[in-house]
């Protein structure tokens, strides 16, 4: 049930009536016309823009279009008044009993209220993470798992069929560096006493692997060059560091379906195919590229490269694909990857990236666009950096990973979910800073807090009413008298819960997890305000002695906002409390 498509279709319902009396024209486009809460909630409880849509395609003035459609809108006994507004605007007032429905609805449908069908069963891919196999996840990459798994939940529950992808960037130089560092570990488990050069990776993390190597291969690496043992090392510090990243992700709740490795692409000729591919749409060319910005005309040494042609699909400059002593560049494998992504039959693609990724945005798009002939859309969101605090000020945690905060630390200091949601009261492309003693604190300020406390305070009451002997599962608060439900405060509530289908599909389009986290904020503030307006009004508390119909009718109300809270902390990934502790 989604009110506010509901009542667009009444709207739009409403125009047809208008173009078969001759007081519109037809062949009207309707799309941008909207149903939607108003700026200001005394204006009413929805607000359309149809009649300032409509007038310059009508040559009709706005306020002509608003007068004749709020007249047929009264017709339907849901709608009240239909108030035009300025130039043109309407806004409308539904009858008590349609937002008091929605408490009948949440409770019929339970979490799965508000589940939509804006996917209709496409196929995205969303690749997330995908950070270098040589080490822990640091705090950046815990910013882009919560968002990319939250993304993906919010559109499962939008009606697409997602795909959770991590690609592991195991094909470049950096996994040799790993292999020698992991031999310098192996070494020391021999006692052997080793410096770690520059660019190598000294973190503690590697010394359990070092001895791992040690259990598995004896002393057979002892005093051998690196060409007798670098590949195996490869390999089995890039499975070990596989091993660490998975339950890295495991301990924040997040799982994968697909671990795509990207040296898969290389010597089996798919790097090759997407660019025969490219090369067969005329987009493939040797060529000299323009000096970069910022460079001087004498400090640039022309040289002909391979050049993929992706100032034709959107991009600032062409980008080369393959070196000129004939090895790839790190572009290449990125299109073969994507290649295949498209060749898997995604019908969208969405890749979060960190912000230092920014430069990478054009050309992975010009490149998708060229891959699919335009039909693949691929969507890049870049997740901002976090800052971390203790008592307001920058803090720094024992790095046992040797350069970086890990993962793993901010979960073991406040868990996993306070980490998901507190990582999600951000937009993804705003710096985020985390506050440990924040986070924790026990106020409104805090909106883990206030959203699971929400939650917790339905639970009491359903437990003290069935200590009372009241039988209260969802299918007995059914069939409680809504129409109790006449207060000011309890409409509030209503209201707010009625806009979580419209929410989700506004989240889902604009691929935006964290305006869950602020609709859940906003929804548990209006729990919070009736429950407080009850210590004032004894009417108002959710248990009412020696009147079971308006107990019953109230505890449905508080059920159906802990219904929803439930289904957003959800897509989030965070368990609803029960009790606080």
């Amino acid at each position: 049930m989604n009110l506010f498509a509901d009542i667009r279709d009444v709207i739009l319902n409403c125009l047809d009536q208008l173009v078969a009396e001759g007081v519109l024209p037809g062949g009207l486009n309707t799309d941008p016309i909207t149903a939607e809460p108003p700026r200001d909630p005394a204006h009413g409880d929805m607000a359309t823009n149809a009649a300032m849509v409509l007038a310059k395609p009508a040559a009709m003035k706005p306020r002509d279009i608003a007068d004749a459609l709020a007249a047929k809108l009264t017709d339907d006994p849901r709608i009240t008044s239909a108030e035009v507004a300025g130039p043109g605007f309407l806004n409308l007032r539904l009858a008590p009993s349609v937002w008091q429905g929605i408490a009948g609805a949440v409770l019929a449908e339970g979490t799965d209220f508000g589940r939509g069908s804006l996917g209709a069963g496409r196929r995205v891919n969303v690749e997330y993470v995908s950070a270098n196999p040589t080490g822990p996840l640091h705090v950046g990459h815990t910013r882009g798992a919560v968002f990319g798994d939250a993304l993906a939940s919010l559109l499962d529950f939008a009606g697409f069929d997602v795909t959770r992808e991590y690609y592991i960037n195991d094909g470049g130089a950096q996994v040799d560096v790993l292999a020698r560092s992991v031999y310098l570990r192996y070494l020391e488990a021999h006692g052997q006493e080793v410096a770690f050069p520059d660019g190598t990776y000294p973190g503690d993390y590697l010394i359990a692997v070092g001895e791992a190597l040690k259990a598995k291969v004896g002393d057979a690496y002892l005093d051998k060059g690196e060409q007798f043992w670098l590949e195996d090392v490869r390999n089995f510090a890039t499975d070990a560091m596989m091993d660490l990243i998975r339950a890295d992700l495991k301990s924040l709740g997040v799982e994968m379906d697909v671990f795509y490795s990207e040296k898969s692409l290389y010597g089996t000729g798919r790097i090759e195919a997407a660019l025969e591919d490219l090369k067969g749409k005329g987009l493939i060319y040797e060529g000299v590229l323009e000096p970069p910005k910022g460079k001087k005309p004498e400090d640039w040494e022309p040289r002909e490269q391979t050049l993929f042609r992706s100032t034709e699909h959107g991009d600032d400059v062409d980008r080369p694909v393959m070196k000129s002593d004939g090895g790839w560049t790190y572009f290449a494998p990125d299109i073969a990857y994507h290649y295949d992504k498209v060749q898997r039959g995604f019908d969208l693609l969405i890749d979060v990236f960190g912000a230092d990724h920014g430069g990478y945005v054009k050309r992975m798009k010009a490149a998708v666009s060229a891959l699919s002939g335009g039909k693949v859309p691929l969507d890049i969101k870049l997740t901002q950096l976090v800052k971390l605090f203790k008592n307001g000020e920058p803090f720094k945690m024992s790095k046992r990973a040797g350069t970086f905060v890990t993962l793993r630390d901010v979960v073991d200091q406040v868990g996993p979910d306070v980490t998901r949601f507190v990582m999600l009261t951000r937009k993804n492309d705003a710096m985020l800073d985390f506050d440990f003693d924040k986070v924790l604190e026990q106020s409104r300020e805090n909106p883990v807090f206030y959203v699971q406390y929400a939650h917790a305070r339905v639970s009491s009451v359903l437990r003290k009413a069935a200590e009372a002997g009241m039988t209260l599962d969802d299918a007995a608060l059914a069939q409680a008298d809504l129409t109790l439900l006449d207060h000011e405060a309890e409409i509030a509530l209503l209201r707010k819960i009625g806009e979580w289908p419209r929410l989700v599909e506004i989240a889902a389009r604009t691929n935006e997890p964290h305006r869950v986290a602020f609709y859940l904020y906003e929804l548990a503030g209006e729990f919070h305000g009736l429950w407080n307006r009850g210590n004032e009004v004894p009417s108002l508390r959710f248990l009412q002695e020696d009147n079971p119909k308006a107990t019953m009718a109230k505890i449905a109300l508080a059920r159906s906002a802990a219904i929803v809270i439930a289904a957003g902390l959800g897509i989030l990934g965070v368990t609803p409390a029960q009790e606080m502790r």
